[in-house]
């Protein structure tokens, strides 16, 4: 009776434990850590499409960057405020930032939280490089991003005021001090910390309506991006856009001064190609990209032109000021870093440079073969030259005329050129050759 006890005891907790698994809450956990690109804004999507469809009860999305492209961010702010799934944003960990672009996709969360040594804000609009865009057009500029944030804000609850004023004024944020202007809604120590803090919790969705988080005991998928979505996230890298162009130019200047290589060729072109979607989703400066261009002409114009070295050195800084102006954006992670420009500065001048003297020697080497070869060889004389004679050179007789005196048998005598069956040639005296 007893073990029949023990049993029905044991069958009991097992089928509530089951129960208990079965309406546990499910949370989609991922990192964005990145630029805000298309190539972020894509695996974005993807997770909160996921999250909907597998009927998850939260997301959260732990955040780091230092901004990004503006037309990216209005998709991924568009798409957590339209997600069904309500969408939760922890800037972490410590030392991680939400600036810029992360700023707006953290006011459009449905909950805004942050860790203790994080910062967020300093979102005020600024060219595609960082240049002054004009104040006509800064205006135009500011106002759409305040009432793009206004609203944001608004629509959650919190303060649009000191939103705003991270745009206008480039203003920044600590954790502490964004929670106690009530610019967001918790501050956190961790992912865990804040699955505790948000359970219970009522919160309201960006169309009004009210829902009580259960997150008790909850199962956490864990998500990261695809293959794809990571090597396109790695083209979106300045750096790596970069280090592409300059490949792809070198490999297809190697294949065109050397016809017939084909692996150069292939390698320049398919480097070209990735160089060519990465400079698609960045912000390109074109000062930059004619100052890389005269740099590399000054590069050619060094073999050809006897500067001692003055454009080589001029294409050296050109190219360097291009290099740095190529992706100048106030964001530094958007930026080619001075490390990498040099030495691939360097590397591109002594590449062109070699190959260019290689090309110029082979044209300027005199031929070896044919009637072209013949000219300034020395034969010797097997029948007086007076005018006419015969010549013997490279083991061949050869009908010849001398040009100036006549020159006797077994002289030596040097081509001068070919004219038709006839070759002209001087005498040079010295003993005689052996053919």
């Amino acid at each position: 009776m007893h073990r029949i006890s023990s049993r029905v005891v044991a069958l009991a907790l097992s089928l509530a434990g089951g129960l208990g698994s079965l309406f546990a809450a499910d949370v989609l956990h991922f990192r964005v850590e990145d630029t805000i690109q298309p190539a972020s804004q894509s695996f974005v999507a993807r997770m909160i499409a996921e999250a909907e469809m597998e009927g998850r009860d939260l997301v959260v999305m732990e955040l780091d960057t230092p901004g990004g492209l503006l037309d990216s961010t209005r998709e991924i702010s568009s798409t957590i405020t339209g997600s069904v799934v309500p969408v939760a944003v922890l800037v972490a960990p410590a030392g991680a930032r939400a600036a810029s672009a992360g700023f707006f996709i953290l006011m459009s969360a449905d909950i805004a939280a942050m860790t203790p040594g994080t910062n967020t804000g300093a979102a005020h609009p600024v060219g595609g490089q960082g240049q002054d865009i004009g104040e006509h057009m800064e205006a135009k500029a500011t106002n759409d991003a305040s009432a793009m944030i206004r609203a944001l804000t608004e629509g959650r609850g919190r303060n649009p005021d000191k939103a705003v004023e991270a745009v206008v004024e480039s203003s920044s944020f600590t954790a502490s001090e964004a929670l106690e202007l009530g610019m967001i809604d918790v501050v956190v120590n961790d992912f865990d910390e804040l699955l505790e803090v948000l359970n219970g919790r009522e919160i309201t969705r960006f169309d009004g309506t009210t829902v009580t988080l259960d997150l008790e005991d909850p199962r956490v998928f864990s998500a990261e991006p695809s293959s794809a979505e990571k090597f396109l996230s790695v083209l979106a890298n300045p750096n790596i856009a970069y280090l592409l162009m300059a490949l792809g130019m070198l490999g297809i200047y190697v294949e065109v001064t050397h016809p017939g290589a084909i692996f150069p060729g292939v390698v320049g072109v398919i480097a070209m190609l990735l160089a060519l979607y990465s400079l698609s989703v960045l912000p390109v400066s074109l000062a930059g990209v004619a100052l890389i261009v005269v740099g590399l002409l000054l590069f050619v114009l060094e073999v050809k032109v006897a500067s001692y070295g003055m454009l080589t050195v001029g294409g050296l800084i050109s190219f360097v000021l291009g290099s740095l102006m190529l992706f100048d954006s106030p964001i530094p992670d958007m930026r080619v870093s001075l490390g990498v420009v040099v030495p691939t500065a360097l590397l591109v001048a002594l590449v062109t440079g070699f190959l260019l003297s290689r090309v110029l020697k082979a044209h300027s080497r005199r031929p070896t073969t044919g009637k072209d070869g013949l000219i300034g060889e020395v034969g010797r004389v097997v029948r007086d030259l007076d005018p006419r004679g015969t010549v013997a050179v490279h083991g061949e007789w050869w009908d010849a005329r001398a040009q100036g005196e006549p020159v006797a048998k077994d002289e030596e005598v040097r081509v001068l050129a070919v004219a038709g069956r006839y070759l002209e040639v001087e005498k040079i005296g010295g003993a005689p050759v052996d053919q």
